[in-house]
């Protein structure tokens, strides 16, 4: 277990979801979202809270509620998506599972919420029976992450692709399934963004959440050479090198210029020459 443990904290899990909640929680229309969902929850009092409680407090309660579930729900989508990767290529179903578990921290939250203000002992029956409740709304909280994170691929992750000859398949065509359609093109630039992949082509520039060592598995025939750590470039898109105070530097043909490391100079030399 220490050493899973260990591999957790080692991969940066824990850190690229703590990353992608604060992006997301910075979102307003999340922010609109919650607080309709809380004045519906308050007007309505599902769940006997309109009998028990007055409007204030009923209120309070199901701020309570959501402001603990909702981010609670989003990190372990997040979280599922991030650990199940090399399980799965379809970020949906990850962050769905994710979701899916969710369901028991925050059916024992809510348990213990009810306790705070109904004095109301939780029980294995009762947390059982929460799970149930909390399942559909995180799997709700998922959509909205998915949806957010997937950066507009939404059809294209509901909808496994069909399997397609290798010889009819473009250069790099498992890289550019991710992209969206009207920036499907050839490919020209990676470059890393955090824990995101910047891919650049000649139709347009994406920002996606993949890795960048998972994205340069995916350009399965395209000519070209990572220079650096954090870049990957087209062998037709780079116009020269050049040396300058003792670093080498490859100039792309839109007069981007790009670090090229020792580790890769040798080979950025041959190749570009």
């Amino acid at each position: 277990m220490r050493g899973r443990a260990e591999n957790f904290v080692k991969d940066g899990i824990m850190q690229s979801t703590f990353r992608e909640m604060q992006a997301f929680l910075r979102l307003r229309n999340l922010w609109i979202t919650f607080a309709a969902v809380v004045l519906l929850f308050t007007v309505t009092g599902p769940f006997g809270t309109y009998e028990h409680l007055r409007a204030l407090p009923r209120f309070a309660y199901w701020f309570t509620v959501h402001a603990l579930a909702w981010p609670t729900a989003i990190a372990f989508s997040i979280a599922g998506n991030r650990l199940l990767e090399r399980l799965t290529p379809y970020m949906f179903m990850r962050m769905m599972t994710g979701a899916a578990v969710a369901a028991l921290p925050i059916a024992v939250l809510v348990k213990l919420i009810d306790y705070a203000w109904f004095a109301t002992p939780p029980t294995l029956a009762g947390v059982a029976g929460g799970v149930l409740s909390s399942l559909p709304l995180c799997l709700i909280f998922c959509v909205i992450s998915y949806m957010t994170l997937a950066n507009g691929k939404v059809a294209a992750e509901f909808e496994r692709p069909q399997p397609a000859a290798v010889d009819s398949q473009p250069p790099g065509a498992r890289l550019l399934a991710r992209l969206k359609p009207q920036n499907r093109g050839i490919l020209l630039h990676l470059s890393v963004q955090d824990h995101y992949t910047h891919v650049r082509t000649n139709r347009g520039s994406e920002l996606i959440l993949l890795r960048f060592s998972d994205a340069l598995r995916e350009i399965d025939g395209v000519d070209g050479l990572q220079v650096h750590r954090s870049h990957w470039v087209a062998t037709a898109f780079v116009a020269r090198l050049e040396r300058g105070d003792g670093k080498l530097t490859a100039i792309l043909e839109d007069g981007t210029e790009i670090p090229v490391s020792r580790t890769y100079a040798a080979q950025a030399r041959a190749r570009f020459g």
